[in-house]
């Protein structure tokens, strides 16, 4: 009776065992059993046996009973083969469903492991399964999954989407195929050439849409491996590639940004007053000062002849510093965004006037500031203030305060336009508007940038050479390259 219920009710997996003995305690149960069969089949030849050569004990963890873990004391044989010809000369009896060779698990164990392991991985999937009485680390769970046999792939999915991925960045590349339905990755190629793409297409037909970026490599190889197939570039690319276009454009109208300068206020104390310090680190004077020389000795050598690979020699840089040197159009352009926006740029105000009125002590002056938001700490503020300080002959310095905040960063300005209205902050969208209505070109820029945003959340595809030919026909050349890929994508695609 207790073996049936044991092996036929409460526990099928252990059917095919004899449980002679079960042994509990608050730590563990323990079943003691023996294989059923009277004979066994060789793995090799599938020649039955029943010549035992001899019989020993498997200990193996098997699935936890109200809470507490269960080992399985199994008594087993070893058969001799008795085909001659077999290369085996002895084997180990296993009982399906249960064992397996060299594993010290069941296999109903195994599989709920599995399970655990592919929906949490690492630690989450210890944690689980210490609160289900069954003992496994991280490692063991992340060696199940990596075990697991990939499935066999003959066709390619019926959207499929393609992108790379950096396996060193900026050196060793490669990519990575989805299943755009499903949202799960199917294969990955060792580089992101088109001829690479072009061969897997071909060994597993069956894909009607390609979605990918804008690369010229996926489209060759798309377009060969794959002819029928409709081509369309995601949504993520586009809006990034539209993005790096909208800050290039505010790069290049960045005098628009600052606000007009107000009239200044007569100083209380004329005789007091000496000019404002430049508080520009000596660090970035220095990036300044090399980035022009630097400038001036690329274009120079780009006007004599030299090749870009030959300016890298000479000078010492990389290809790809080279390169940003040789298409930037002024030095305005590369030190646009060289200086990051201080933590005290919008309480300079405040300070200024605060040191004018007398006020110089640093911790007062920080928890002032710090109730206006700002989060930086009193050493920043100090390294601030110490060129203010007294002089050798006692002459403390006063600051007028600034007649205007400082500029927002082009990144800063091109992040507001790329932004849902409904989402910016109202005083980021006071300063855009502000800005827009000094720039008739930005005004134009937001614009074109709106209207596209409204075509991809509406689907609204059919708007396309429409916004195409806006932009085409105004002065933002910086969106013009953008505009014209789309045109080239438009005109592989097809209507709608």
């Amino acid at each position: 009776m207790q073996d049936r219920l044991v092996g036929g009710f409460a526990l099928p997996h252990l059917a095919g065992v004899v449980v002679e003995r079960l042994e509990s305690s608050a730590e563990a149960t323990w079943l003691y059993a023996r294989v059923r069969a009277g004979s066994a089949s060789c793995p090799t030849c599938a020649t039955v046996s029943t010549s035992v050569r001899s019989r020993y004990q498997r200990r193996l963890n098997d699935t936890p009973i109200g809470g507490r873990p269960v080992w399985l004391v199994l008594w087993v044989r070893r058969f001799n083969c008795t085909a001659g010809e077999c290369a085996v000369r002895t084997f180990v009896e296993q009982v399906p469903g249960l064992t397996a060779r060299r594993r010290r698990r069941s296999q109903p164990l195994q599989d709920l492991l599995h399970g655990v392991g592919a929906a949490l991985a690492g630690r989450a999937g210890v944690r689980l399964a210490g609160k289900l009485a069954m003992r496994v680390s991280r490692s063991t769970l992340l060696r199940l999954l990596r075990a697991t046999p990939e499935p066999s792939l003959t066709a390619a999915p019926r959207v499929l989407g393609v992108d790379d991925f950096a396996l060193r960045r900026g050196q060793v590349y490669a990519t990575i195929l989805l299943d755009m339905e499903t949202h799960r990755p199917i294969d990955v190629l060792p580089d992101r050439e088109a001829a690479t793409l072009a061969a897997w297409l071909r060994a597993h037909p069956g894909a009607e849409i390609i979605c990918r970026d804008r690369a010229g490599a996926y489209a060759d190889g798309a377009r060969t491996g794959a002819p029928d197939a409709i081509q369309v570039a995601d949504r993520w690319h586009v809006w990034h590639n539209l993005g790096e276009a909208v800050e290039a454009a505010v790069v290049a109208h960045r005098a628009s940004l600052p606000e007009p300068p107000a009239e200044l206020a007569a100083p209380s104390s004329p005789s007091q007053l000496l000019d404002q310090p430049t508080m520009q680190p000596d660090k970035e004077i220095r990036l300044v000062t090399r980035t022009k020389e630097r400038y001036r000795e690329v274009q120079q050598l780009l006007a004599d002849g030299a090749s870009r690979a030959e300016v890298g020699r000479r000078l010492g840089l990389d290809i790809q510093t080279v390169r940003r040197f040789a298409d930037a159009t002024s030095t305005e352009q590369l030190l646009a965004n060289t200086r990051r926006e201080s933590l005290i740029d919008p309480y300079k105000a405040h300070l200024h006037q605060r040191w004018n009125d007398g006020c110089t002590d640093t911790a007062i002056l920080h928890s002032e500031i710090r109730e206006q938001g700002f989060r930086g700490s009193v050493q920043t503020l100090r390294r601030y203030l110490q060129p203010l300080r007294p002089i050798e002959d006692g002459t403390r310095r006063h600051l007028r305060a600034p007649s205007t905040p400082p500029a927002p960063k082009p990144r800063r300005v091109a992040k507001w336009i790329m932004s849902d209205p409904a989402k910016i902050r109202p005083e980021d969208q006071r300063k855009l508007d502000a800005i827009r209505a000094r720039s008739p070109i930005l005004d134009t820029l937001a614009g074109h940038v709106h209207d596209f945003a409204d075509m991809m959340h509406k689907l609204r595809g059919a708007r396309l050479p429409q916004w195409i030919a806006a932009v085409l026909a105004d002065d933002i050349t910086e969106l013009h390259s953008f505009a014209k890929g789309l045109h080239r994508i438009s005109l592989r695609s097809p209507p709608g």
